[in-house]
């Protein structure tokens, strides 16, 4: 359904959760919250389940909307998920019940819910959930923050290439509605922490080069994280940074996640399609941007990764 059909979907429900996915991003976390403001003011009843992988960078925009413990909600709606693997363990209990709605963004969408709202043509989660909000009522700024947060945190402060004349004109009509965008800028893109250049240094120094430096492969390993202290919040977005080498075109991100499991990201520029590299693993995403989590050690998941890149450049 398209986003007018789905805004006269929620209309008619209540008691709402909305849930958001595994180690969430602004998009997920903004587009829950804003969603959520918005059936607020219609006099709904509306819930974001708790996540516990939700770092303080994003926590504060949470407050207020998370659903008590014995919530019993009649309609479950998923937003920026796009596949089972992504549900957090809470999440799962309703994944087995059955989501009602699925709003998401991604092209590898898997189709789990009874009625689904997604445009792979959006830059953010957060651009699709505006408009479903705008049909809902008027755009309020406690609406528009957490979404300003969504499409901004999911285009690299509009740096990256997803980003649209239509993701502007999004972002424009939020900041309208009378936001504080100077300060979400600085928060979300330039604040680090000192752990944070740290870690950024390390990465440089183990980064390797392939293709003639257009590839770049990079760690972020449990003993890194520990030898300096750091929290999720070091290394949020932290796939982004490996991109920015001057003469890289595939940039990959492996995150040691706990011993034996490893998270990868990869990030492109250079027309290798991203979804269809991380597909190879059990993974999705966009052609631009995408991921995937595999078993084994570091070294395993590098020497993954480079023959799915491998595969995909080769067959074109």
């Amino acid at each position: 359904m398209d986003y007018r059909e789905a805004a006269a979907l929620l209309r008619e429900q209540d008691a709402i959760l909305i849930l958001t996915h595994k180690r969430p991003d602004g998009d997920t976390i903004g587009c829950a919250v804003g969603l959520c403001a918005a059936l607020r003011k219609l006099g709904k009843q509306a819930w974001v389940l708790p996540n516990r992988d939700a770092t303080s960078l994003f926590t504060p925009y949470l407050e207020g909307y998370l659903a008590p413990e014995a919530v019993r909600p009649a309609f479950v709606v998923s937003v920026d998920i796009a596949g089972r693997s992504l549900f957090t363990p809470e999440g799962e209990v309703w994944l087995t019940r059955g989501i009602d709605l699925a709003f998401d963004h991604h092209p590898s969408y898997e189709g789990f819910a009874a009625a689904c709202c997604v445009d792979p043509g959006r830059a953010a989660c957060g651009e699709l959930i505006y408009d479903v909000v705008r049909q809902l009522g008027p755009v309020t700024a406690e609406i528009a923050q957490p979404l300003y947060v969504a499409v901004s945190t999911d285009t690299g402060c509009f740096q990256y290439g997803n980003t649209t004349p239509a993701t502007h004109r999004v972002a424009a009509a939020l900041m309208e509605a009378g936001i504080d965008y100077a300060s979400l800028n600085k928060r979300h893109f330039r604040t680090k922490s000192f752990r944070r250049l740290r870690i950024e240094s390390m990465i440089v120094e183990g980064m390797e080069r392939y293709d003639g430096g257009k590839t770049a492969v990079a760690t972020v390993t449990l003993a890194m994280m520990a030898a300096l202290g750091a929290h999720e919040e070091d290394v949020e977005d932290i796939a982004a940074f490996v991109g920015q080498t001057e003469g890289v075109e595939t940039s990959v991100t492996i995150r040691e996640l706990a011993e034996g499991e490893c998270k990868l990201s990869v990030r492109t520029s250079g027309g290798l399609n991203a979804t269809r590299v991380c597909a190879l693993l059990g993974g999705g995403g966009h052609a631009a941007a995408a991921g995937c989590t595999v078993k084994g050690s570091v070294a395993d998941a590098r020497e993954a990764i480079l023959n799915a890149i491998r595969t995909v450049q080769r067959d074109g």
